[in-house]
């Protein structure tokens, strides 16, 4: 345990930054928790910090303590509409990467305009917890590889679940695919916890233009639509025009954006 003593303004007594454990920091003030700071790999390999604390001189404090600590580079996350926190992060060196809008996505097929919405064909779409996972993983991998050779998989939305290294499909029951007989040409994810978030749909390069994303998405709103839900969430980074074009020619809605921010 490291603890670093600095005089703050909180209290007359000395306020503490202390590491309690691998990568989470706390400020004290009179054995007061006023800070938290954490760090954690994402899958993809980057390391995010955060920090949840009372006062602008704990927050600078633990920023402090953690940028001696840990490699850079480093990024971290806030809502766009978090002023303060945005601007701790800033006086701490960091600037702003890249924005991602959340958006509201109705489920409901006449509210949509995807009620009749077919894949072509030759083309199945294979509902989620049906899918061939060797199949599925090829196709995850082919979309990725493409990708990283174009914008780089970095543009795409966060990915935040936990994975074993190499493994880029954590839980297969949560794809469902589009099938030509030989191979997967695209894929969709939804995952529900709380609400319905779409966390990701691609489909290959040589494929794309063909309406399957439209069919996947369509697929997937009506599956939630008939389990009860109305709505659905996903995020969009905002230079993705196509996804972008895609979400809201069916309705959906800005809610919220989110920053990145590295240093």
């Amino acid at each position: 345990m490291d603890t670093k003593p600095f005089t703050s303004g909180l209290s007359e007594n000395a306020v503490m930054i202390t590491r309690v454990a691998d990568r989470q920091w706390h400020a004290l003030d009179d054995d007061l928790v006023v800070g938290r700071g954490y760090a954690k790999h994402r899958p993809d390999g980057r390391l995010f910090v955060s920090i949840d604390a009372w006062h602008d001189a704990a927050f600078d404090r633990l920023a402090e303590a953690m940028l001696a600590a840990l490699p850079a580079p480093l990024y971290t996350v806030v809502d766009e509409a978090d002023v303060e926190l945005t601007a701790g992060w800033q006086r701490a060196g960091f600037t702003i990467r890249r924005r991602e809008w959340e958006y509201a996505v109705p489920t409901d097929p006449r509210v949509t305009g995807l009620g009749e919405v077919l894949p072509l064909p030759g083309i199945t779409i294979v509902p989620a917890g049906q899918a061939d996972e060797g199949l599925l993983r090829a196709v995850d991998r082919a979309i990725r590889d493409e990708v990283e050779a174009t914008i780089g998989w970095q543009s795409m939305p966060a990915e935040v679940i936990p994975r074993r290294e190499g493994d880029t499909i954590v839980d297969p029951s949560k794809y469902a695919v589009a099938a030509a007989p030989d191979r997967y040409l695209g894929l969709i994810r939804v995952v529900t916890v709380n609400r319905p978030r779409i966390g990701l749909i691609a489909v290959r390069a040589d494929e794309q233009r063909r309406g399957i994303g439209r069919a996947l998405l369509a697929h997937a709103l009506a599956t939630l639509h008939n389990s009860g839900f109305a709505e659905a969430w996903t995020e969009v980074h905002e230079s993705n025009r196509p996804a972008t074009a895609l979400f809201e020619g069916i309705g959906a809605r800005p809610m919220s954006s989110n920053l990145e921010l590295v240093r």
